[in-house]
């Protein structure tokens, strides 16, 4: 048995493991504590030590500015999904899919595996990329909800300055951003992981071990089953894995990436999960227009459809990266990445194409 692919069967039996987990977990904030010690500690520690064992130059502080640019294309592809798929754009479902089919979750869906398959340097480059999507999911998309709140309930009352200084703050308060910031000033200094003092080496070996099994465990635990719009959902995921493989392409060609490693990180990265700070901006909306007793059709967006988007986007995503970064070099390939992009796209649009051929044909024979 090759080293990826047992690798890879261990990985999918700690999810299996949560999963089989769910029924001792039945208090939401029990898997909510979970989740708090990944992305407060395990994944920050992680983080850290990548950043702090690697030679950072200059050079490196284009990828944030490289994955801002991937994040505005998706933004501007979205709306080909709504011509896939029927939906409206100024709808509540269709200004949902705006705010969240752009946006990344590396954290839980990509850096684990990451850091498995391609090593501590390629997650460092991840963890810089991610600073990037953290302004594009906590500035760029609650300007975007805040527009389109406005637009749609003549809304005048919203401080957007405050509002923006408040997200600025928040963003650097996090640890995952923090340590970030440390760990450049720290490099900047001259000082590595190995010339830090042994105590505070160890604290940060111990915690970090505990990221891969806890994220793996949490997925198992987080995966959601509820009914609802799961057709439309699943299209979305399709159409957007598959576009996203076709910006990859495009990003990959334009910047002539040749090493295998930042190929796979080129690939993996885009592919995350939905962020799920497009829904707590979504929410914070959603609960101005409950206030106001606005029906649910007539609201800014579809916080239902969010929810269960959300709920399916962590373990479709996390299949896909595993899927990819277990196979070596086979989607290292522009051409196989666009064949592989054309083909989830047509996965997610060949539902509602037959729906309507049905709907035709019952109209005829009617």
């Amino acid at each position: 048995m090759s080293d990826a692919l047992q690798k890879t069967i261990t990985l999918l039996l700690l999810i299996a493991l949560g999963l089989l987990l769910k029924s001792k977990f039945k208090n939401k904030d029990q898997t909510n504590g979970i989740k708090e010690i990944i992305l407060s500690v395990a994944l920050p520690s992680t983080i850290f030590i990548s950043l702090m064992k690697i030679d950072i130059d200059s050079s490196m502080f284009v990828i944030p500015l490289v994955t801002l640019v991937f994040n505005f294309l998706m933004f501007f592809s979205a709306p080909l999904a709504f011509a896939l798929f029927g939906i409206e754009k100024n709808s509540p479902t269709g200004r949902t899919l705006m705010m969240l089919i752009p946006s990344l979750a590396p954290g839980l869906s990509c850096f684990p595996f990451i850091a498995e398959f391609l090593g501590e340097k390629s997650l460092a480059i991840a963890a810089l990329a991610d600073v990037g999507n953290k302004f594009f999911v906590l500035i760029s998309l609650y300007i975007l909800a805040m527009n389109m709140f406005l637009k749609n309930s003549d809304d005048k009352e919203t401080k957007m300055g405050g509002k923006l200084k408040s997200l600025f703050a928040s963003m650097f308060q996090e640890p995952i951003n923090l340590l970030i910031f440390i760990a450049i000033i720290l490099l900047s200094l001259g000082i590595n992981y190995s010339t830090l003092p042994p105590v505070i080496v160890d604290i940060f070996d111990k915690t970090s071990a505990m990221m891969t099994p806890l994220v793996l465990l949490f997925i198992g635990l987080a995966v959601q089953l509820k009914e609802g719009k799961k057709r439309i959902v699943a299209s979305i995921l399709f159409f957007r894995a598959g576009i996203t493989m076709l910006i990859s392409a495009g990003m990959i060609y334009v910047l002539n990436i040749s090493d295998q490693n930042m190929v796979l990180l080129s690939i993996v990265i885009p592919l995350s999960a939905a962020s799920f700070w497009p829904l707590a901006h979504i929410s914070a909306f959603n609960l101005r227009e409950e206030a106001k007793a606005m029906p649910k059709e007539k609201r800014t967006f579809d916080l239902e459809l969010a929810v269960l988007l959300l709920a399916f986007s962590l373990p479709f995503s996390t299949i896909l990266i595993l899927a990819i970064l277990s196979s070596g070099s086979f989607f290292a390939h522009t051409s196989t990445l666009i064949t592989a992009g054309l083909v989830l796209i047509s996965l997610g649009a060949v539902p509602n194409v037959l729906s309507k051929v049905f709907v035709k044909m019952s109209k005829a024979s009617s």
